[in-house]
């Protein structure tokens, strides 16, 4: 069985989220692909959208598509979420599987600070998405160790949570930039708006 693992904040998860999954879901011919929306991310800070609210938004996002799963592990396990936590419990849920872990090649030179990235991967496969309209792989491609790596040419897709947030914010449509789902679930609980803007609704 092989099985992804696709970590992040989702405040809020997006079009792109989506696209990366189905492009690894595809090219790494996944069984399961699990969407883990971390308690706390330690590199972060305090300042993140309540779990709950990233882990109902994440649901909305990738209900019904196929080979996902929403992994409510980091959040139920609570404080920081550490991957290599995280890919222990995999591991136990699942003994025979290959894992995959997904990382965007911006998060690469940020391994070292992460807990034990020497066990971590040492557990997985690591996968590294890039953006790139030709497909060729970054010159550096230098991983923390000297471990192996899979680089995959992922879609270039211009949308980000920070501007999202922004957007609501500022009382734009967030039509196109994520699913009607997740839109809806912002409008209805005012996430991301400002106290004094609270009767402005997100549109979609």
């Amino acid at each position: 069985m092989r099985i992804g693992l696709f970590g992040g904040s989702f405040d809020p998860p997006h079009i792109g989220h989506l696209l990366v999954a189905q492009d690894a879901i595809e090219a790494l011919a996944l069984d399961r692909l699990l969407v883990l929306p971390a308690g706390q991310q330690p590199l972060k800070g305090p300042s993140q959208t309540a779990a709950e609210h990233r882990l109902a938004m994440a649901q909305a996002c990738f209900d019904g598509v196929p080979h996902t799963q929403v992994d409510p592990a980091e959040i139920a396990r609570g404080g920081l979420s550490f991957m290599v936590d995280t890919v222990e419990d995999v591991r136990r849920r699942w003994p025979s599987a290959h894992l995959h872990l997904l990382i965007g090649s911006d998060v690469v030179p940020t391994l070292p600070r992460w807990k034990n990235p020497e066990r971590l991967l040492g557990m997985v496969r690591l996968v590294v998405l890039y953006r790139n309209t030709d497909g060729a792989v970054p010159d550096d491609r230098e991983i923390h160790g000297g471990g192996a790596a899979d680089w995959l040419a992922t879609r270039r897709v211009d949308v980000s949570s920070t501007e999202i947030r922004t957007r609501v914010r500022n009382g734009l449509s967030i039509r196109g930039f994520v699913p009607d789902a997740v839109a809806t679930y912002i409008a209805s609980t005012g996430l991301y708006l400002e106290k004094s803007r609270t009767a402005v609704r997100a549109e979609f």
